[in-house]
């Protein structure tokens, strides 16, 4: 099968990544087993397995498609207008929570299954990433520490929240996605010296740092649709400490973190420092690898491909999906 990957964002990630990392992996792992993959991306991109193509957004998508690919696989809506505009088969990923409830395309999928239900939907594939990207585990290292992985400055991701559990249990906390001062979003000045900041890190810096972390600090406020930054933490072996919102309860066992919304719970969870790390890490691989993905979306492939439509209805958001209760 030869499939076009449609992304707005340019390949490869360099430093933090989200889509981007989630959509490499799964071009990757499908040349792996034999198909062929075209990117639809921003100039400036490179690639060394498969073909790209420089997304143009001034023109129509049936012009930037060509005639050999089998499927095109957005991962934005591409607001077709109707689900045979495109002249060829097509999938959506929906990435995000909606801000009001507009109908998507009947041909999308979601990231898990509490966010497909939030949209009225039972259709979904777990996000999922090249392990052997990341390096070993160092299970034998001391862990004397916990880390914030996330975007600081959105308010949904409750950086705030994360820093008033890991006073509480009293343990540093390394931030990964946040700066000491923020006036992007209201107002926010950290003086603690037991909170760092790394601002937004990835590659081997954000392996090193997560390889020491006793676990994650993720006291988020809306319904997180899925969370690499979870299972990334899972690989090292981190316990994920966070809110029950969204995709949580899916990603993370009750061997593997606790699930709380209010503070003072999350903190002595993070203190007892009762789950083990080969068990976490454990379950991410077993999960969560891109391999599983790629898997679960060849089987949306070939659903689509044959001429099947995924929703019975276009899938819309359905109630609020932020400012959760959350008690600091």
């Amino acid at each position: 099968m030869h499939v076009m990957i449609a992304n707005n964002s340019p390949i490869p990630v360099f430093a933090y990544g989200g889509t981007e990392r989630v959509i490499w992996d799964l071009g990757r792992k499908l040349v792996e087993m034999g198909h062929q993959v075209t990117y639809l991306v921003p100039e400036g991109s490179r690639c060394d397995f498969a073909r790209l193509l420089p997304i143009r957004p001034d023109r129509p998508w049936h012009e930037q498609v060509p005639d050999d690919v089998d499927l095109v696989h957005f991962q934005f809506d591409p607001r077709l207008g109707s689900d045979d505009a495109l002249g060829k088969p097509f999938l959506f990923t929906e990435h995000g929570n909606s801000h009001r409830a507009r109908p998507l395309p009947r041909n999308t999928v979601f990231l898990t299954r509490n966010h497909a239900s939030r949209y009225g939907s039972s259709e979904f594939v777990y996000n999922g990433l090249d392990w052997s990207a990341y390096g070993p585990v160092d299970f034998d290292r001391p862990r004397n520490y916990a880390h914030f992985l996330g975007k600081g400055a959105w308010g949904v991701k409750n950086l705030k929240g994360a820093i008033r559990v890991a006073r509480l249990a009293g343990i540093e906390l390394e931030v990964l996605g946040g700066e000491r001062f923020n006036f992007r979003r209201g107002i926010r000045m950290t003086f603690s010296r037991r909170v760092r900041f790394h601002g937004m890190v990835g590659g081997q810096q954000k392996c090193e740092l997560l390889n020491g972390s006793r676990g994650m600090v993720f006291p988020v406020r809306w319904h997180e649709p899925f969370g690499l930054a979870v299972i990334e933490s899972l690989y090292f072996g981190c316990p994920v400490f966070s809110t029950p919102y969204g995709s949580l309860p899916e990603l993370v066992p009750q061997d593997c973190g606790v699930l709380a919304a209010d503070a003072p719970t999350l903190a002595d969870a993070l203190q007892s420092s009762r789950f083990d790390a080969r068990g976490c890490h454990a379950h991410a691989v077993r999960h969560f690898s891109s391999d599983a993905m790629a898997r679960g979306y060849l089987r949306y492939y070939e659903r689509v491909v044959a001429g099947e439509l995924l929703n019975p209805v276009p899938p819309a958001i359905q109630g609020a999906a932020r400012s959760l209760p959350w008690r600091g």
